[in-house]
């Protein structure tokens, strides 16, 4: 059985009055923030290249683009900040447990923030190696963002309610997704494409103003909590406010490499984001095979992805019910998440390759993508169930692995293009398959061995500075 700690939690105020609630939302909104600062440019390409008119003083119309950029360069540029982001997938979860997950989360996106607001001055230089060197660095203050939120949640959330908490804060992305499009369209359009930086660089940095002042690394540092939930969450989490924190870490990586436990994490990861990579494209399919533009149908290009951000909160509450309630383990809980999504993914994925209806294509898009809900839940969640004090960095771990297919996926699929889409849809199909019988096999929601709590007295004594010098 997992040990997960069965003691009551309702004796500490309504939700809303609860800082690890507060600090749910602020970080979903720090996502979300995040997010609208990843995908600016993406959104600004377009109309940094396009042509459009302009009256000189003897009233000649001339027609003008600020950016002539070709292809191969835009390209370059488009996914310069990914290189980054993986870059610093470890590094980040290491910074977290080391300086503070809090901190290191803030000042990830505070300084992509900054990068974010000298974007227009930098592009108008005309050099296009020094655009592309400045989203490599935004990309590598991005990476850190998501494993040093690991190592909050290791401090801030209890097991009993663990999933929720984390589904709540990752959700942002996705909602994120929803509005960009519209909302930066609109600012292009009337303000100009540079506005679209400024305007998401400030949110950044208002947001990050925010967050540094409220959220703590520990509840202990929190002047604002009630005695009873600082009580509660010192009773009930193993990782956070008693736990030791060592003037040098020492992570086990000759474990992580050999725990079955944590490659299923990573093999899972990793099926999710090449998937992901196809989900991307069947919109592509739909246009070469039905002649049907989703772009056009904006709300039905949004459709998934607002689906899958109202099921994250969905899944992590009914996660949390589970396990609570007994009715499943903890393991029991993930394996029938993420493998009931990967499977139910490839059955979608088989059924859009037969359809012969547009209108079939996309219900199972949608779907699919909404699966992802839980798998992402599960993923995200069980590095904290089998290694708190390293879940930060086995955050890391598994999400570098993650980023390659995102190289390997897009070759692939060109390649595999010229045999037909159903190669495609096949490969992916495998994938998702293998990907479910091995995270059955081989996932576990217990606290491993190479993973033990270390209390001592002494940790409380620990200031920040002291923790920064494992630097």
């Amino acid at each position: 059985m997992d040990n997960l700690p069965r003691r009551g939690h309702k004796g500490h105020g309504m939700f809303w009055n609860r800082r690890r609630y507060l600090v749910a939302c602020l970080a979903f909104l720090g996502f979300f923030t995040l997010n609208i600062l990843r995908s600016n440019l993406s959104y600004a390409l377009g109309p940094m290249r396009s042509p459009y008119n302009v009256t000189l003083d003897n009233g000649t119309v001339v027609e003008k683009q600020d950016f002539d950029w070709p292809e191969q360069e835009v390209s370059h540029i488009a996914h310069a900040s990914f290189f980054g982001y993986v870059a610093t997938q470890i590094l980040g979860g290491w910074l977290g447990a080391c300086l503070g997950g809090s901190r290191v989360f803030g000042v990830g996106v505070a300084l992509t923030a900054l990068f974010s607001l000298v974007t227009p001055f930098v592009a108008n230089t005309g050099v296009v190696n020094l655009l592309i060197a400045i989203r490599v660095i935004e990309g590598l203050f991005e990476g850190v963002t998501y494993p040093s939120i690991i190592a909050v949640w290791s401090r801030w959330a209890p097991p009993q309610e663990r999933a929720r908490l984390v589904a709540i804060a990752f959700s942002g992305s996705y909602f994120s997704i929803v509005i960009n499009s519209s909302v930066f369209h609109i600012i292009a359009k009337t303000l100009g494409w540079s506005y679209v930086f400024y305007i998401t660089g400030i949110i950044g940095l208002i947001w990050f103003a925010v967050w540094w002042t409220v959220v703590k690394d520990k509840p202990e540092d929190d002047p604002h909590i009630s005695t009873e939930e600082l009580k509660f969450l010192k009773e009930n989490i193993d990782c956070g406010p008693n736990d030791y924190i060592p003037k040098h870490i020492i992570y086990p990586w000759d474990k992580f490499v050999t725990s079955m436990p944590v490659w299923a994490i990573v093999v899972a990861d990793t099926c999710m984001s090449w998937g992901s990579t196809l989900m991307a494209l069947l919109p592509i399919f739909v246009r070469e095979t039905y002649n049907y533009e989703v772009d056009e149908t904006r709300f039905l290009s949004l459709l998934p992805h607002l689906v899958m951000a109202v099921l994250m909160p969905v899944a992590g509450t009914l996660a949390d019910w589970l396990r609570n309630s007994e009715v499943l383990t903890t393991t029991q809980v993930w394996k029938v998440f993420n493998c009931g999504a990967f499977i139910s993914q490839a059955i979608l994925i088989f059924l859009a390759g037969h359809f012969n209806s547009v209108n079939g294509v996309l219900l199972c898009e949608v779907m699919a993508v909404g699966l992802s809900a839980f798998t992402w839940v599960a993923i995200s969640v069980n590095h904290l169930d089998i290694a708190p004090q390293h879940a930060s960095v086995l955050m890391g771990f598994s999400g570098t692995f993650s980023c390659v297919p995102v190289f390997l996926s897009i070759g692939f699929i060109n390649y595999a293009l010229a045999y037909g889409w159903q190669v495609v849809f096949y490969v992916n199909i495998a994938l998702y398959l293998v990907g479910a019988l091995l995270y059955w096999a081989f996932a576990s929601g217990e606290r491993q061995r190479w993973a033990p709590p270390a209390p001592t007295p002494e940790s409380e004594s620990l200031s920040l500075p002291q923790r920064s010098h494992v630097i």
